[in-house]
């Protein structure tokens, strides 16, 4: 920071350095305010380790029995400045006021504790501020060394738990009497682990044996590795699923039939260890289960199963109904269970998942037991199965209000208005039916110093069926246990943004299908989009940066050609006309130096801008969709995160129309048209892959690649604007806001013109380390890298090339903070430009010209990704 800026702004600056300068003082003379004489205030546990460290020594802080108090804002343990700022006296009289029933705590108990309590001055006051702080803040913690002392003990016994039965724990406490003030060192020694020398197994009954030999590939226990009791019960979990889905009934239902024996009588550093498996201590044989009755009823109340229902069955599944509202093969598609099938508890999971997914019912009662076999025994190989189901409301009506941010609306308001309706057919199809706005002001861009009204308005209904929507039986090629769905979606919108406004038609029809809780695939056929210009003629009025460029060129070539000058300015030619002549006389063009070249390039570039921004297009297109997703998965702590889309538009219409018409773009072609409204033709590829590695315990690195790949053909010169790849905003090149001029490539066109050229080629590489401060705040640094070209070159030196295109992608890095308030992260990110390929050959790098003071700001809602 210079000494210029300081002087420029010093009042700024003194406010900053003040407000610091309080909480400081705050901070350090008010924290130990309620810790008694010959008390120690805990400000931090530490932790040394001796020897080389291991990857769960993270984990080991959790098992210290007292923690400082929790830092809010960064660095201030907020809770305890609340707690201190209450009176001392409250604290005590507001614990003996919580003592009584709620009916008697009332102004008249306050006031005889005040006076109990030598509060007179207080008696017939609330003291509402002082209950605010009491409640809101949080008591110091006060060091107890007794337990202390437990914590070592309880590291120490997890890190024998991990495999290391030698380790060691030692603690040494930092008191500082003066200033109230401890701290704990806990000493960490792991020592030598002690591993598996040889593993056995000892399984009696041949059939759990035979299953157990048949998956021993996939074991998680092995010879020579550490003996970690975390990693035995891994073992069990994934030996237990294997059971219960090949048929052993609640299989080790009471954690007692599969359990490790260690013999470390001979050696403590290398023992070995067998599996055993038992049902019990006489080693009765295990029996593999059937499923047997499958009842499914649909009531008001669990009473009114069987006195209120009529039974009626369909592919061995028993159905009771107290009417006809829903059809009983609606509901079958859902049951993944079968009868006389081999029992398989992955089957009653899916089948519980499936019925809720419908949104329709809620499962009052989802029951699976050995089936009585009369007064001497129960059965003990058949499973009968029992789901009571109660419709959800026939309609159901959400009213909500949304409040984004984006850089052009700045802050807008979104109010909505949802409905449901269920059953519509009595096959469990779902109607939902949406009204929506979004309001909010943006800059003018004839009047930068003025905001106008911005909005758009929606309207969309989505059919949604429980089924796949096929003229033929699909259950041999895709499983029931894949929740296939279908819906068919119609909407409409109409948006006006910058004065030209956009009027949108869409429609489609989608197939849906779960292959598990990671991956799922989308198809969707169909998908019909109808884009419409609004006062298309008043392009040049909104984008003003286009028009100054338009109009040097128009200047420049009037003076060449006057007789033209004379037909625009009396309406015999449109703009438009004058402009194809311009970019079409070979003649002008080599009369031009080099200032004025670049001039017409520019000139150009506004041309593809306003072809592309007042298109109307026709969009028919075959999508198809897979996700694989492990996020928020807890089995996978490092989780990755892939969703692969193709997009095939054109080719139907294409069949049908031959005929090509002109349709006023400047630059295009003359395209095929249906209803006189040309459609598009491209092939598009989208590639978004992510990984999260946690590290130190709760922090976490993130790495994000996404490829997008667009090729327009046939009758489609270049992608249609709604399909195109731009860069810049809060969830992709941070240091430049959306349309914010990094792109294409490495091209030196005019700013104005670049900020909306747009590409059909997107290569985004994101990396993020987020750092958790407290359970509400978290910070992260991050650097994006990347941009935007496109297959062709359009004379704006835009086309990817193999041998150039990392020199073209730009580079930007910051830090940000994220505030988690219930389910709402709150995200504020402030980047600056490393990299900037779009400036001249010794300006690319912005070191020199880096603005600590003045960053690039994204406000968003949840995480970039």
């Amino acid at each position: 920071m210079s000494c210029k800026h300081y002087k420029n702004s010093p009042q700024k600056y003194y406010k900053i350095i003040s407000f610091a300068t309080v909480v400081g003082l705050l901070y350090a003379c008010s924290t130990t305010k309620k810790v008694p004489d010959g008390e120690f205030l805990l400000t931090k546990n530490k932790f040394e380790f001796e020897d080389k460290k291991e990857f769960f020594d993270e984990e080991l802080i959790g098992y210290v029995q007292q923690k400082p108090n929790k830092k809010q804002l960064l660095f201030v343990p907020l809770g305890l400045l609340l707690h201190n700022a209450a009176n001392p006296k409250y604290d005590t009289l507001f614990s003996e006021y919580l003592t009584y029933p709620s009916e008697m705590r009332n102004q008249k108990l306050r006031d005889s504790l005040f006076i109990k309590y030598n509060m007179q001055s207080d008696v017939g006051k609330s003291l509402l501020w002082d209950r605010i702080l009491h409640n809101f803040g949080t008591p110091p913690v006060i060091l107890d060394q007794t337990r202390t002392e437990k914590s070592a003990q309880s590291i120490e016994k997890r890190m024998t738990y991990r495999g290391y039965w030698d380790s060691e724990v030692k603690f040494k406490h930092e008191l500082d009497s003066t200033a109230k003030k401890a701290a704990v060192t806990y000493f960490l020694k792991h020592n030598s682990p002690t591993n598996i020398r040889e593993y056995y197994y000892n399984i009696p009954d041949a059939g759990v044996k035979s299953l157990y030999q048949q998956n021993i590939n996939e074991t998680l226990v092995k010879s020579g590795r550490v003996l970690d009791q975390t990693v035995l019960e891994k073992e069990v979990v994934r030996i237990n699923d294997i059971m219960r889905r090949s048929g052993y009934y609640k299989f080790n239902n009471a954690n007692d039939e599969v359990y490790f024996v260690a013999d470390s009588l001979k050696d403590r550093k290398n023992v070995p260890l067998t599996l055993e498996i038992h049902k019990d201590s006489a080693d009765s044989p295990y029996k593999r289960s059937t499923f047997g009755n499958i009842d499914v009823a649909i009531v008001d109340e669990p009473s009114d199963f069987g006195r209120k229902t009529v039974k009626d069955s369909l592919r061995r599944i028993r159905f009771h109904k107290m009417n006809d509202n829903y059809k009983t093969n609606s509901i079958w598609r859902a049951i993944i269970v079968d009868n006389k099938s081999v029992y398989n508890q992955n089957q009653l999971d899916l089948t519980k998942r499936n019925l809720l997914a419908m949104n329709n019912f809620s499962i009052l009662k989802a029951k699976d037991s050995l089936r009585q076999g009369g007064a001497i025994k129960p059965n003990d190989s058949i499973v009968d199965v029992l789901y009571l189901l109660k419709p959800l409301p026939k309609y159901e009506i959400k009213v909500g209000t949304d409040l984004n941010y984006s850089q052009f609306l700045n802050w807008g308001l979104s109010p909505s208005v949802d409905l449901t309706t269920r059953n519509v057919f009595g096959g469990a199809e779902n109607l939902s039916t949406s009204l929506s706005g979004t309001f909010g002001r943006v800059v003018n861009p004839r009047d930068l110093d003025n905001r106008i009204w911005a909005y758009e308005l929606s309207a969309q209904a989505s059919l949604s069926f429980p089924r796949l929507l096929l003229p033929f039986n699909y259950y041999k090629l895709i499983p029931k246990r894949y929740t296939p769905t279908s819906s068919i979606v119609l909407g409409a919108s109409v948006q006006n943004n910058i004065g030209l406004g956009r009027v949108n038609f869409n429609t489609g029809l989608n197939y849906f299908a779960n292959v598990n809780d990671q991956s799922s695939h989308r198809l969707t056929l169909f998908n019909t989009l109808f884009s419409l210009t609004k006062n298309k003629d008043s392009y040049y009025d909104f984008f003003v940066n286009d028009d100054a460029i338009r109009r040097v060129v128009f200047d420049d070539y009037f003076i060449y050609n006057p007789q033209l000058k004379q037909q625009f300015e009396s309406g015999a030619l449109t703009r438009d006309q004058v402009s194809e002549q311009i970019i079409g006389d070979l003649n002008y063009v080599a009369t031009l130096d080099a200032k004025k070249a670049n001039d017409l390039v520019g000139f150009l570039g506004t041309l593809v801008n306003k072809d592309r921004q007042t298109q109307d297009v026709i969009i028919s297109s075959f999508i198809y969709n897979f996700i694989y997703n492990e996020i928020g998965k807890k089995d996978y702590p490092n989780a990755f995160y892939f969703n692969g889309k193709m997009e095939v538009a054109g080719n139907i219409p294409s069949l049908f129309n031959q005929k090509r018409e002109d349709n006023g773009g400047v630059l295009r072609s003359p395209e095929r048209t249906i209803f006189g409204i040309p459609y598009a033709q491209f092939v598009k590829f989208d590639f978004d892959v992510r990984k999260y590695f946690k590290t130190f315990g709760n922090q976490t690195l993130v790495l994000r690649q996404f490829i997008g790949v667009g090729v327009p053909y046939g009758n489609s010169s270049s992608m249609p604007f709604v399909r195109s790849y731009f860069n810049g905003g809060a969830n992709d090149i941070r240091a430049w806001v959306a349309f914010g001029g990094l792109g294409p490539g490495g091209s030196q066109v005019d700013e104005r013109v670049r900020t909306y050229l747009m590409g059909n080629i997107k290569l985004t590489t994101n990396l993020e380390y987020r750092i958790p401060f407290t359970d509400m705040y978290e910070g992260a640094i991050f650097t994006d890298i990347g941009n935007v070209w496109n297959t062709e070159n359009n004379g704006f030196d835009d086309q990817f090339k193999f041998n150039r295109f990392i020199r073209e992608m730009g580079v930007g890095s910051g830090f940000g903070l994220r505030v988690n308030v219930a389910y709402i992260t709150l995200r504020v990110d402030l980047a600056y430009k490393i990299y900037d390929p779009n400036k001249p050959d010794g300006e690319k790098w912005r070191f020199n010209q880096f603005q600590p003071l003045k960053p690039t700001l994204n406000i968003a809602f949840g995480y970039p990704f």
